[in-house]
């Protein structure tokens, strides 16, 4: 079946959220499948920004290129925009903005909500106007807007509504769809609420593009849940803060972007020697500084896996989508408490602020394992907190909760009492002890997902949040006659091999997929099994690569 793509675009401060917001709810509650992304400039007004909508009556994993429809909030959205317009395609503007494209329609939109009240209402006037044009239900709609207005100003809203529902007749065929409850939820809120579900009580953040919304998230849910969110002076503070729940006993976590990340690597290497299980999420955005600060990247995998001096171990897991965002928090929480070890999700700016429809989560998968030692107070034996075990990891108490005992940690190399030590015996067996989790780690990794014919001629590797795009590359490809599948990575590092040898034996063309300049999960998998891409598609624009891009490099380099 069709799925239809739309495009609301204008500058900063003219309501494109609140349009988009109001239709992506109302075609969440009719039963529609979508998938949205947003499009934005690092500025609080002005420039060029954008949302896109696609949806219809089958699941949607990513964005489309190709455009149905184009809801102009100003002349320059028509500008940029144009060309991706099918041929049957329409624009929808406003009066005054004067255009002599193919498709426009130009409407008194500002007209209308000025006769409603207020020029403001004039977003939901194109939202009546939308509403009309897929003939979906009016009062469903006004129910939507009911849900977000305070009541002085709904009657004015809701004329403005009627007001553009009006202005045009129906123009798109649509099938209806299944009544089934569905959640619609962006990746960073998915973070957030497996967080909470994984028993998260205490998260410490500095805002930054685009990790901010995990923290906006948790704090409002603050009143009704048992989390303490900590807005702190910057990220250094907030990682060290969070470091200092761990060891009392707090499940914490932290948040941030590239540039913070940065200046948390200090920190990240005093979680690894002192044994505190801390889950950090980095959203990447495009670097290296400031760069480009509100776009999409997955540029920051090969500094993760080495991040901080020295050696430590580690796991980093990548989230793939919205519904496997909510999951691996809850499992990297799990991870960090069973082997004391920092766990980094890296997420991006793509999935991040992409809004999808996804069944509701299963709260029976999920559990929460603390990996907590209790001992008798009245026991004679002393606690050591970095006891050498049978199989390296260490019994943790919490401090203050067993009378007599101290939990004493520290940055410097230590014995298992947790005393500075220099001699070179002791150094050696603590390194043993705490990089041998690593291998400890490979018996719990999940293999990267995959999708595509049984024995592929090409294969093609990617991570993250391509994954919606490598699934439907990979459907169009094969109804194109080709035989190709696709691996998806979420668990990186320790890297798993299985699937990967397995489908290498096969393909005689391997690609891989990235979102940088470098092809960096292609380098980890060189340096890990000595394994080489036969070709790379690398896109590091700051935009997300779509399907057709994956379709036409195939098309173009695999004969």
């Amino acid at each position: 079946m069709k799925k239809y793509n739309l495009l609301i675009g204008g500058s900063a401060g003219q309501g494109m959220d609140t349009l988009a917001h109001n239709i992506e709810k109302l075609l969440q509650r009719s039963g529609y499948h979508l998938f949205s992304n947003k499009d934005y400039e690092s500025r609080v007004r002005g420039g060029h920004n954008f949302t896109q909508i696609r949806f219809g009556t089958e699941v949607v994993t990513s964005h489309s290129n190709d455009l149905d429809l184009i809801i102009a909030l100003n002349t320059e959205t028509i500008e940029v925009h144009k060309e991706r317009l099918l041929e049957v395609g329409t624009i929808l503007c406003d009066e005054t903005i004067l255009s002599s494209e193919k498709g426009v329609i130009s409407l008194p939109i500002v007209k209308s909500a000025r006769e409603a009240g207020d020029a403001k209402t004039q977003t939901i006037v194109a939202f009546g106007i939308f509403v009309k044009l897929f003939d979906l239900d009016l009062d469903l709609a006004k129910k939507v807007i009911a849900s977000t207005l305070k009541p002085e100003i709904l009657s004015m809203n809701e004329k403005a509504l009627d007001l553009g529902y009006s202005l045009i007749d129906k123009s798109f065929e649509i099938e209806k769809p299944e009544s089934v409850i569905r959640m619609m939820i962006n990746g960073n809120q998915a973070i957030g609420l497996g967080a909470l579900a994984g028993g998260v009580t205490f998260y410490a953040a500095y805002p930054m593009t685009p990790s901010t919304s995990i923290m906006t998230y948790l704090a409002s849910k603050q009143a009704e849940s048992d989390v303490v969110v900590e807005q702190a002076e910057d990220e250094i503070a907030a990682i060290n803060m969070a470091l200092g729940a761990s060891y009392a006993g707090i499940r914490a976590m932290t948040g941030t972007s590239g540039g913070g990340f940065s200046l948390m690597t200090e920190t990240l290497g005093l979680s690894g020697i002192a044994e505190l299980p801390l889950v950090i999420v980095n959203v990447q955005r495009p670097g290296p500084a400031t760069g480009l600060p509100t776009r999409t990247e997955q540029s920051d995998l090969s500094f993760i896996l080495t991040a901080s001096h020295g050696e430590i171990p580690r796991m980093v897991l990548a989230v793939r989508n919205v519904e496997d965002a909510f999951y691996q928090t809850t499992r990297a929480l799990n991870i960090a408490d069973k082997y004391q070890i920092p766990v980094i999700i890296l997420n991006d700016q793509y999935l991040a602020d992409a809004n999808q429809t996804i069944k509701p989560f299963d709260l029976s998968k999920v559990t929460i394992e603390r990996n907590l030692t209790t001992l008798d107070a009245d026991t004679d034996e002393i606690y050591n907190r970095y006891q050498f075990t049978e199989n390296g990891i260490s019994p943790r108490i919490i401090p203050g909760k067993v009378k007599g005992q101290v939990v004493l940690i520290d940055s410097d190399e230590h014995d298992q009492s947790g005393h500075i030590i220099e001699d070179a015996e002791t150094r050696i067996k603590m390194m043993q002890k705490r990089m041998n989790k690593l291998e400890m780690l490979k018996e719990i990794l999940m293999e990267p997902s995959y999708f595509g014919v049984e024995k592929p001629e090409i294969l093609l590797v990617g991570w993250g949040s391509t994954e919606g795009n490598l699934k439907e590359a990979v459907e169009e490809l094969i109804k194109n006659g080709k035989q190709v599948g696709a691996l998806v990575f979420g668990d990186i590092y320790p890297l798993p091999t299985k699937l990967l040898e397995q489908y290498l034996g096969i393909a005689s063309t391997v690609i891989n997929v990235e979102q940088n300049y470098t092809g960096q999960l292609a380098k980890l998998i060189r340096q890990e099994t000595g394994i080489k891409m036969d070709k790379s598609l690398l896109k590091y624009d700051g935009r997300q690569i779509a399907p057709h891009e994956i379709v036409d490099f195939v098309g173009r380099e695999v004969r």
